[in-house]
């Protein structure tokens, strides 16, 4: 089988799309598959469209070559995956771009059932839910220590997007917590990654990006994880804090409760946070335990992905029947200026 991705991977710390892309190509390889980021060899099976912006550098094609070629390779199966939308950034253009790109799908692929219910696709082709999966290779599962007491609860978070919806109303009301003689001596507060312009803390560490092996290693110094991210489409942040055995305290928004269930502790915002930190202090036993079975790795993922992709290709002449001609496409795509 040959998968035509539109993005072309990063090294280095790019975030939780580039991981995905990095993750499902090394899946293709191990198979005896291939993973391809153009649209310049004849015998592609399935196009995967990962990002619908075409003045991304990363992106390696758009939805329009994706239009020309299945117009002279009719048995090539388009399917799309949604990991994206306006909420998770406050933006305007996202989910329009999505909807439009859509259109040009045989299937579609969320990775939090929560997308399924905004407005990011046409609603026209079939779909299905496959979730982030953490690379083990990278995020040995249950690396992190375990907390005796003694000492504060180290807890970290980590974020590529410097964006203030990753949870910063809820971070900076932890600083100000560490500010208190009741927390101060409770728990530590570490943050990796991008900060938004014009944050200044006074009791978290801030550590630059990190990817890999050295995320890893950074994050299993660590006792519990933080996510605060609001309308977070999946996320792969918490996923690698979860899978090597941080429980987990998390915002109830989102794709977040579909990954964390199960797993720590929940809250709302900034009001709460502190009572979910207690929750956390109080049952941290319990939910180490539970972390232990936490199985959202990305061999799991990518054979869900492989699953799929076999089954569409095995289906590829009754799905060329039910496919809108492109000459249609192209005028859609031309009236919306995408």
């Amino acid at each position: 089988m040959k998968v035509a991705i539109n993005t072309v991977p990063r090294s280095g710390p790019w975030g939780g799309g580039n991981r995905f892309v990095e993750s499902l190509a090394s899946g293709l390889a191990k198979r005896g598959d291939f993973a391809v980021f153009d649209l310049l060899q004849e015998d592609i099976d399935i196009i995967l469209i990962v990002d619908p912006r075409p003045r991304n550098p990363q992106v390696s094609f758009t939805v329009s070559d994706i239009i020309s070629y299945v117009d002279s390779h009719p048995e090539t199966i388009v399917v799309h995956r949604i990991n994206e939308c306006d909420e998770r950034k406050n933006t305007h253009t996202m989910n329009a771009r999505l909807r439009i790109c859509n259109r040009v799908a045989d299937h579609t692929i969320f990775i939090a059932s929560w997308l399924m219910n905004l407005n990011v696709w046409s609603r026209q082709s079939a779909h299905s839910v496959i979730l982030n999966g953490a690379d083990e290779n990278d995020f040995p599962r249950g690396s992190a220590g375990y907390w005796e007491g003694a000492e504060p609860l180290r807890l970290v978070t980590h974020h590529w997007g410097a964006n203030q919806l990753k949870g910063w109303d809820a971070y900076l009301e932890i600083d100000k917590l560490l500010s208190s003689p009741e927390w101060k001596d409770k728990i530590s507060f570490c943050y990796i990654g991008n900060l938004p312009p014009k944050i200044r803390v006074q009791n978290i560490n801030i550590v630059g990006p990190l990817s890999g092996i050295k995320l890893s290693q950074e994050l299993s110094s660590h006792h519990a994880y933080i996510t605060a991210s609001q309308n977070e489409p999946a996320g792969m942040h918490h996923v690698e804090g979860a899978i090597i055995g941080l429980p987990i305290v998390y915002r109830n928004s989102g794709a977040l409760p579909e990954y964390c269930t199960g797993f720590g502790e929940i809250f709302e915002g900034p009001r709460d946070v502190g009572a979910a930190l207690s929750r956390m202090l109080k049952n941290y036993p319990m939910w180490k335990n539970e972390i232990s079975k936490y199985n959202n790795t990305a061999s799991h993922m990518v054979f869900e992905y492989l699953a799929l992709f076999d089954r569409l290709v095995a289906q590829r002449d009754e799905i060329g029947m039910k496919r809108k001609p492109t000459n249609v496409l192209t005028r859609i795509l031309n009236k919306l200026l995408i």
